[in-house]
């Protein structure tokens, strides 16, 4: 499947749920919302047919997160769906780790010059969020921690993936990363703490875009030392 032809078809799916969104058009929001990953997958299945461990843990990682838009569009009618939501999202973010951790294990020996930095950023950010958080947590204070320790490692893998792979394919998957993040922080804050105007548009459409450019940065990915099964 080509680029393009990916990109139009993930345009329309993207436009329908925000309309969705906006329009407050539950039905049409659930029936386009699986969508999003069902496309993204057949993209990635087309583009690489799985030859690679990288490819397989990063569809794998999408399949959870397409449990975990099921499960949330349906916390509405059983609030223990948020819990299966919650869990099939961490899995996701577990498989993506396991996928950058081969672009790690690929150059090992290669250390970026920002990296540090860039972690400990990362690192601030999500204790920040969780101390804002805290008060309003109630029994949810542990199970939230650990959602917020593995999506900011994910994060921090992504960023650690600099020199080890193609620039690109660096760029589209970091800034997806961070678009993940954006988007659970904002989720979060709209759940626990305080409404935010149109959080459902912005959680949504950074969502959207990071999954994209996550497996835009898959497809296009090469290693820069093949000490290690792509």
């Amino acid at each position: 499947m080509k680029t393009k032809l990916v990109a139009f078809i993930f345009t329309l799916v993207f436009i329908i749920q925000l309309y969705s969104e906006v329009s407050g058009h539950t039905l049409l929001s659930q029936v386009s919302k699986p969508f999003i990953i069902i496309t993204l997958l057949v993209w990635l299945y087309l583009a690489t047919h799985l030859k690679g461990r990288f490819h397989k843990r990063i569809f794998t990682g999408l399949i959870f997160s397409l449990a975990g838009d099921i499960f949330l569009m349906l916390q509405s009618e059983n609030g223990s769906f948020f819990n299966y939501g919650l869990i099939a999202f961490l899995l996701c973010h577990i498989f993506y780790i396991r996928a950058f951790t081969l672009d790690h294990k690929s150059n090992p020996e290669f250390r970026s010059p920002f990296f540090l930095w860039g972690a400990s950023a990362l690192i601030i950010f999500c204790m920040g969020l969780f101390f804002y958080l805290q008060p309003n947590l109630g029994a949810w204070q542990f199970a939230i921690l650990m959602y917020a320790i593995i999506i900011t490692f994910m994060a921090i893998m992504a960023l650690n993936r600099y020199g080890k792979v193609n620039i690109s394919s660096f760029k589209l998957v970091l800034v997806g990363a961070l678009l993940f993040l954006l988007s659970d922080s904002v989720l979060a804050i709209n759940k626990f703490s305080r409404p935010i105007p149109q959080a459902g548009v912005l959680i949504i459409s950074s969502y959207m875009l990071a999954q994209y450019l996550i497996v835009y940065g898959t497809v296009i990915r090469e290693l820069v030392v093949k000490q290690t099964e792509i």
